[in-house]
């Protein structure tokens, strides 16, 4: 099993002096985060899908240290209206990242209002079927598709299931790991309940540090299912004040008591 560690986006400038030193220019931080994590979720492709330059450039500046997952563009998921050249225009642009083997899963992160009725549903197949031939890890937020069923519909279709990780919430998926594929991914937002709905600004929500206690059940089904996954991939959003970067070494200390080696360095942080 191969270990995929890192954050949810990687340019935050709220980094800078917690863990991108003060002289550092932005167009260096992957450079930086390259030291120390093998794995970023591309979080700018939801708003705009960049060119395969930018996705080259990307590339380059990691130095190939670097595993990239890529977060499948807003009409995709939200607004649901995306047309057949946005799906072209995504692929092309992370064919850089293909052919240098550094290409992770795609990652349609659909929106809560976004519940298990027979039309979602049927709009969900006509996703899965663009993605042919492609790693899609998708994440459902709203509960009614946490069930066997649906997770059995995934294995079906080879789909990635998002193991996301919320705070205790009426209507949010209860947290904990589910893998349907080779690939495992797991996503940790953080816990902010009195955040999650009611935030001045979005970073609010995603304001928290896990305990190594509440990250403890996540490494021991990865080492449990070690012998059956391809990979595994373990994505913190908690990213506000760095509380990502601890979480990692965190997690990195977990697995490592449990027998397995991801290969990161978390950094003494600022």
């Amino acid at each position: 099993m191969e270990l995929y560690l890192g954050t949810g986006g990687f340019s935050y400038p709220y980094w800078k002096g917690i863990f991108y030193p003060p002289g550092l220019k932005p167009r260096d931080y992957l450079w930086h985060y390259a030291r120390h994590f093998n794995a970023v979720e591309v979080n700018a492709s939801f708003y705009h899908v960049p060119a395969a330059k930018t996705f080259a450039g990307m590339l380059e500046r990691s130095g190939g240290r670097v595993r990239f997952a890529v977060k499948v563009h807003r009409s995709v998921t939200h607004t649901r209206d995306a047309s057949d050249e946005a799906y072209a225009r995504l692929f092309a642009a992370v064919e850089p990242l293909e052919q240098a083997g550094a290409l992770g899963p795609f990652v349609a992160q659909f929106p809560y209002s976004f519940h298990r009725t027979p039309t979602n549903r049927r709009y969900l197949l006509e996703v899965v079927r663009r993605f042919a031939g492609r790693t899609l890890a998708v994440e459902l937020r709203h509960a009614s598709w946490a069930c066997e069923p649906v997770w059995e519909a995934f294995r079906e279709q080879g789909l990635v299931w998002v193991s996301g990780d919320y705070p205790p919430l009426a209507g949010l998926p209860q947290s904990g790991p589910v893998v349907t594929a080779p690939v495992a991914y797991l996503r940790l937002m953080g816990r902010n309940a009195a955040k999650w709905w009611d935030h001045a600004e979005r970073e609010e929500r995603y304001d928290y540090l896990y305990t190594p206690e509440e990250l403890r059940p996540y490494a021991r089904a990865l080492a449990g299912r070690a012998g059956e996954l391809r990979e595994a991939w373990v994505v913190f959003h908690n990213t506000p004040r760095g509380q990502a970067l601890v979480n990692l070494g965190t997690f990195k200390e977990l697995l490592e008591e449990l027998g397995l080696e991801p290969a990161i360095e978390p950094p003494r942080l600022g």
